[in-house]
């Protein structure tokens, strides 16, 4: 059964708690989502209120995955470029997909759903995005649409003698017809 998309959901303890157990639980698999396992809500915790005030203040919109139960199963943040003369543009940070969905072609369909959410934003033309190299992230991005427009070497240090590169990618976003 496929997820169900919705952007900009209530923040509510549920909605809260499901985002923090998503983002453990995805870097606990070894997704390159700002950590390294192990992690805990807790330690998540901070980052995910840096994205709630962004909410709050209008900056940043919550595009959430439901699976069948409910349960949120996926997420991706779209966040709008401040820059005077970047705001054709927005970000994609934290895009997930809970590792027991994986496989099951969800990824791809939070990709279109990201694009779909920003192409109602007006005056977007773009996403922009970043990923850690050495995860295969780029491929997927790549399949989605994406195309590497930057990287900087050994920007990400995974861990003592593990850095890997910080890969910059962009979907210009076509009008659907």
């Amino acid at each position: 059964m496929a997820l169900t998309f919705r952007l900009d959901s209530h923040i509510g303890p549920a909605l809260r708690d499901g985002v923090l157990a998503l983002w453990a639980d995805v870097s606990n698999a070894g997704g390159a989502v700002g950590f390294v396992p192990p992690v805990t809500p807790d330690i998540i915790r901070p980052e995910l209120v840096k994205h709630l005030v962004a909410m709050a203040e209008g900056r940043t919109r919550l595009l959430v995955g439901y699976d069948a139960d409910g349960a949120v199963a996926a997420t991706a943040f779209l966040t709008l470029n401040t820059h005077r003369l970047m705001k054709h543009w927005l970000w994609l940070y934290t895009v997930m997909v809970h590792p027991r969905h994986q496989g099951k072609g969800y990824g791809r369909d939070l990709m279109a759903a990201a694009a779909d959410s920003a192409r109602t934003i007006e005056g977007i033309e773009a996403i922009r995005l970043t990923c850690r190299g050495g995860t295969g992230a780029d491929r997927f991005y790549t399949a989605c649409g994406y195309k590497e427009v930057g990287r900087v070497p050994g920007a990400i240090r995974v861990a003592e003698g593990d850095d890997r590169d910080d890969i910059v990618m962009l979907l210009p976003l076509l009008p659907l017809n």
